[in-house]
């Protein structure tokens, strides 16, 4: 069932806006979109994308954003003494979404029309989320099965670039649907079913090479942060569906552009609560992008294993390009 589905063109869903699978409480349910990336998809994708053995990471350091906004802390790490000093732990506390990380299912909800509760995918509810005893939609199917397949850069902070467009990416700079089109041209790239999408904004380039500490706080105590990402329209949201992608990841901070441009459609919406499918957000696509380009190829293996947390919100990506 989930595959025929997975196949049905947007335009034909009977409502794209909740393409649930699986029963409440199910593993189907719990990996959501994921369930595109079979064996034979996985398999497909390695044997077509690794080809020299490089590898680059794509976690930027965990004591990132060290300015986080929207009332999230930055990440303390504490190493601790073990038997008298012979050797050593740590420990972490840490909000995964000040820094890279996956959006997991239990992240974001959507409205339901005529319903004043807000639901999360399948429908489960903020009470599920909130009751500790219940782990519906955690972490733990993604972190079970592994996100694996065949990664796709769209490097749209070096054409804009060579554009000579000028944007900060703590602003409502908007990455647009035909850009994206273009630069996949550009950069030769075919999309395939079970791809997984990554965008490069710019945002952690602009955090490390320019901004001063000054600025970094005023973006954190600033009430209303405003952060550049691709445009929230139907026209995307029917592309990444017909496309038929398993998941989509971004150095932005929201993946799409903040606060939403139209009252009518915000992605996460769609994306997360609708479709079940992982948002990565804050990763560090700068070595990819330099690994991309000195091989002439936006196309590559992906793996990545999130947090085993039962009833986890959200996870560091783990994540791992294969060239």
């Amino acid at each position: 069932m989930a595959q025929s589905l997975f196949d049905t063109p947007f335009d034909e869903l009977p409502n794209p806006k909740q393409v649930w699978l699986g029963k409440p409480g199910s593993y189907e349910e719990g990996l959501g979109k994921l369930a595109i990336l079979t064996p034979e998809v996985v398999a497909a994708a390695s044997a077509s994308e690794i080809r020299c053995g490089r590898r680059v990471t794509m976690g930027w350091e965990m004591t990132k954003l060290d300015f986080p906004n929207l009332n999230r802390q930055p990440c303390h790490h504490q190493i601790v003494p073990l038997l008298g000093g012979v050797a050593f732990d740590d420990i972490y506390t840490m909000n995964p979404q000040q820094s890279s990380q996956w959006d997991g299912l239990r992240h974001f909800s959507q409205t339901v029309p005529g319903q004043s509760e807000r639901v999360f995918y399948g429908g489960t509810t903020s009470e599920e989320i909130n009751d500790r005893q219940n782990d519906r939609i955690g972490l733990q199917h993604w972190a079970r099965e592994g996100i694996a397949g065949r990664g796709v850069l769209i490097d749209y902070a070096t054409w804009a670039e060579k554009k000579g467009i000028k944007y900060t990416t703590f602003s409502t700079h908007q990455v647009r649907f035909a850009d994206i089109l273009e630069i996949a041209e550009e950069s030769n790239i075919t999309f395939k079913k079970g791809d997984i999408l990554f965008v490069r904004v710019g945002v952690t380039k602009e955090w490390d090479t320019s901004m001063t500490d000054a600025e970094k706080q005023a973006y954190s105590d600033n009430p209303s942060p405003e952060h550049a990402g691709v445009e929230a329209t139907t026209e995307v949201l029917r592309w990444l569906w017909d496309t038929g992608f398993a998941a989509i990841a971004s150095d932005a901070i929201s993946w799409e552009v903040y606060p939403p441009q139209s009252p009518d459609i915000f992605l996460h919406e769609y994306v997360l609560a609708g479709w079940g499918m992982p948002i990565g957000e804050l990763f560090d696509l700068e070595a990819l992008a330099r690994t991309c380009q000195e091989l002439q190829r936006w196309s590559f293996f992906v793996a990545s294993v999130p947090l085993n947390m039962p009833g986890g919100v959200s996870s560091p990506p783990n994540v791992m390009a294969i060239f």
